[in-house]
């Protein structure tokens, strides 16, 4: 009879598997729910291998570390000291769990981090709206600029670049050969009137020999300037 009855006592004071696992998986990570807790104490007795709040080493093996040996050692400095009460209240209590989060070095650091980042951005965010009047200034002149100016500066630069594309074709050695051939050409024709003259009588011998000679210095100095010329571009 008393043997039945510490039985009774034994199987009531443990906790029910169903309602660990059901407290467990509500709202805790699955890290503190998959790995090993001092709040389970391993009771000898029928139930408290199946217990879904004690994991298996297989459970174990699968369960993935996302925590470093520094956070590690931090996690368990925290939870060292609390007896068994009070880590079952931490699996129980949601406002206790979230207490004693907050309390860690790295939630207090990463909570730290993310204000800094976000009284930054909220000052970016003052910054760009006080800047917006200027930038809307400055876009109506660049507009203005665009509309205006910029037309005009656009003609002149096609001028410029007209004049240069004229400038390159005088200069170019087809050109300067042509009007190397005209100017013998010209040369010539003169040269032959000259020569008209002199048949006609109407200029004497002296000036004749004077200006004919020049002329046909002129000449063949354009001719062998041309032949060069035609040569050095052929090559």
């Amino acid at each position: 009879m008393f043997k039945n009855f510490w039985n009774s006592q034994e199987q009531q004071s443990q906790p029910r598997p169903q309602e660990t696992s059901t407290n467990s998986n509500s709202w805790y990570p699955p890290s503190v729910v998959g790995s090993p807790s001092s709040s389970h104490p391993a009771t000898p007795g029928a139930g408290s291998s199946s217990s879904s709040g004690i994991s298996r080493p297989a459970d174990r093996q699968n369960s993935p570390v996302n925590v470093s040996p520094a956070e590690a050692a931090g996690i368990i400095a925290a939870l060292k000291d609390k007896s068994v009460d009070e880590l079952r209240k931490l699996l129980s209590d949601k406002e206790a769990y979230q207490n004693l989060l907050l309390s860690l070095e790295p939630v207090k650091t990463q909570n730290r981090v993310r204000d800094e980042l976000r009284n930054e951005t909220l000052q970016l965010a003052r910054e760009n709206l006080e800047k917006e009047p200027l930038i809307m200034e400055l876009r109506n002149q660049c507009r203005i600029i665009r509309t205006t100016e910029l037309a005009s500066a656009q003609e002149k630069l096609h001028d410029l670049e007209r004049k240069k594309e004229e400038t390159l074709k005088y200069y170019s050695p087809s050109s300067l050969l042509h009007r190397l051939q005209d100017a013998m050409n010209k040369t010539e024709e003169e040269s032959d009137a000259l020569h008209r003259q002199l048949l006609d009588r109407e200029i004497d011998l002296s000036a004749f020999v004077q200006k004919y000679k020049k002329m046909r210095y002129t000449y063949h100095k354009r001719a062998l300037t041309h032949l060069s010329a035609k040569t050095s571009f052929t090559a």
